[in-house]
């Protein structure tokens, strides 16, 4: 089979012939419909993320069709040719995390496509049927974004929920791939007023479009008054944070009102500007990493009721490194998913 291949740090993607994977016990092989290109590939790629040995099949973003079982696999209310979605936060399955429903968080860190082998390529092997999710009446392009760029602002979004009260205000830095989900998530789950932060000015016009109440321009001199002005005398009582450099981890620090939650969601490596008199009196600050089995089920819910709005760029895998030239520069303004097989779009 074709497979993009990482083979060291810092390198291109390779197209590669490798052999095509046999699922093992409990098994299932998958053949990829739609691998979506995530920016959190590209900290592997730079090394920033450990324990991810070389050379390697990334993609954790990821939905396709079921092509075989392993021994032991069948049976269990799936069958071969199934259109499924592939959640891809996979644990040991018996710790505490994993038996909390949390998985994504086991210290196994077995994610698909950052210990084995992902999406990037024509197969991939999940290691249970517990991590499928059935796809029917959705596109597999569309429903492999969901399964993160979908998935994680969702379960940001949920966390923030009950300061989300009528009246306030919630703030949404950075309204990228990620973003404009969370926008679209805020809008149907809470009462709040949202107001949208980003530097690029067609972002902030798409965040308008998808429902936002008030954008701003973090570079305007006066950003941090004109968040203040419309969130008005409740105050913000949720930030989240997609982007997470010192700028916008400031910016929103010192937006949050008092019982207020500050959620960060991007890996940009920023650090928080905490201390009792930098703070707001009991306000919270947390990480979201990524979201769970059932929030992803949830979302697959939302989509099927035609509620959610998808910007998705379709690209072959041949096209992989292009596309993460352009990521890397933040030129893709929705989601790119690669697709096995696919022509090239350049003839």
């Amino acid at each position: 089979m074709k497979a993009a291949r990482l083979n060291e740090v810092g390198s291109d993607f390779v197209i590669e012939d490798v052999p095509t994977p046999e699922p093992g016990p409990g098994e299932v092989l998958i053949r990829i419909g739609g691998s979506g290109a995530c920016h959190s590939d590209l900290h592997v790629k730079s090394g920033e993320i450990p324990g991810v040995a070389f050379p390697h099949t990334l993609g954790h973003e990821n939905a396709g069709w079921i092509e075989s079982f392993g021994p032991g696999a069948e049976g269990n209310g799936f069958e071969v040719g199934d259109a499924v979605v592939v959640f891809g936060g996979w644990g040991c399955g018996h710790c505490r995390f994993c038996l909390g429903g949390k998985e994504q968080l086991c210290n196994t860190f077995l994610w698909g496509g950052m210990g084995p082998a992902g999406g990037y390529a024509e197969y991939m092997v999940v290691p249970s049927v517990r991590h499928l999710l059935r796809a029917d009446g959705l596109d597999p392009v569309e429903a492999a974004a969901l399964t993160d760029a979908a998935l994680t602002p969702y379960s940001a979004v949920k966390k923030a929920l009950p300061h989300l009260v009528p009246g306030t205000s919630a703030v949404l830095i950075g309204a990228g791939g990620l973003g404009q989900y969370g926008v679209q998530f805020l809008k149907l789950l809470s009462p709040a007023k949202v107001i949208v932060v980003d530097t690029d000015e067609k972002k902030r016009q798409t965040a308008h479009e998808l429902g936002a109440d008030v954008t701003v321009d973090p570079r305007d001199a006066d950003a941090a008054e004109q968040i203040r002005t419309a969130a008005g005398q409740d105050g913000v009582a949720a930030v989240l944070d997609f982007v997470g450099i010192d700028t916008t981890m400031a910016l929103g620090a010192g937006a949050v009102d008092r019982l207020g939650i500050f959620v960060l969601v991007g890996l940009a490596g920023g650090s928080f500007p905490f201390s009792f008199f930098r703070f707001a009196a009991e306000a919270v600050m947390m990480t979201s990493n990524w979201g769970t089995r059932n929030e992803l089920e949830e979302v697959l819910a939302l989509a099927r009721s035609g509620r959610l709005v998808s910007a998705i760029e379709r690209h072959p895998l041949s096209e992989i490194n292009e596309v993460f030239e352009r990521l890397a520069t933040g030129q893709i303004p929705g989601r790119a998913v690669l697709v096995p097989g696919a022509p090239s779009s350049n003839g």
